[in-house]
């Protein structure tokens, strides 16, 4: 019989946050796959565990995948640990889940802690819907992008960041989102766990003056409906009424619901809009 994979969620900074089916399932398997296994030794150590250990990282996430699966085809169940937190999530395990459902081989997740999440839920942002971005892309042409993109961002937007990063990253920010709510989460689950709600501007003045310490996870208000619609009204009212008519009537549109549809771009009444019309005939 085949192996499997477990994806084993382990704590981003306190230990007890652990789970017992965790725990059973790194005792249990044949081996287990870890992101660096000189981190990755202290937490089997607390907790007396002796399963062999072998490295799965980012300048190795292709080739050992495929010894990997080879190692499963034979028999052997794999447990695959990132640094802290659920792999698969803003690191190489998503390649290992990949190869594996290629190859034939099944895949089972144990849940547990994600910095994301836990970032999100202490917030005191909408929850109802988020984007998580990871770490913005360090080529100066796709992280304009991303930024760029963002601008419209309706959802809350969490991204991680490294503490010699952060002013910067918050001045990219702020520069495109303008100032918007941000509640910036350090040290999640540790001794010295901090979270603080402000906005992009209050958070970069303070961190210029104050050196940050610790990982951070930074959730950010997304862009309001209100916020698009007064732009996208803004925009219409920058052309004429007849120009607005003609966007929609040579896509074939009919004059009488190009009528409707000038006037919900406007915020206006149709009969309004025929009026106008009337005027400029």
């Amino acid at each position: 019989m085949q192996g499997r994979l477990y994806l084993c969620a382990t704590p981003i900074g306190n230990l007890e946050d652990i789970t017992l089916r965790v725990l059973r399932t790194l005792q249990e398997v044949d081996l287990i796959a870890a992101e660096d296994t000189r981190n990755s030794i202290k937490l089997l150590n607390h907790f007396e565990i002796k399963t062999p250990m072998t490295s799965y990282h980012e300048y190795n996430k292709f080739d050992k995948a495929y010894q990997l699966v080879e190692k499963m085809r034979a028999g052997q169940d794999i447990a695959l640990i990132t640094d802290a937190g659920t792999p698969g999530i803003s690191d190489p395990g998503e390649e290992l889940v990949r190869i594996c459902y290629e190859s034939g081989i099944e895949v089972t997740s144990l849940p547990g802690p994600a910095a994301c999440i836990t970032a999100l839920t202490l917030s005191g942002l909408s929850t109802r819907r988020f984007a998580f971005e990871a770490f913005l892309p360090r080529n100066k042409k796709e992280r304009l992008s991303i930024l760029a993109s963002l601008e419209s961002e309706t959802r809350t937007i969490i991204l991680y960041e490294a503490p010699h990063h952060l002013v910067k990253t918050l001045e990219e920010l702020y520069q495109f989102l303008g100032d918007r709510k941000i509640t910036l989460c350090r040290e999640l689950t540790k001794k010295f766990e901090t979270t603080f709600a402000t906005t992009l501007s209050a958070a970069l003045s303070h961190y210029q003056k104050q050196e940050p310490k610790g990982e951070f996870v930074l959730v950010i208000q997304g862009k309001s409906i209100q916020e698009i619609r007064e732009e996208q009204q803004q925009n219409w009212e920058s052309i004429s009424l007849a120009e607005h008519m003609i966007i929609y009537e040579i896509q074939g549109i009919s004059r009488k619901e190009a009528m409707k549809l000038v006037a919900k771009d406007r915020g206006i009444s149709k009969r309004e809009v025929y009026a106008l019309l009337l005027e400029t005939d």
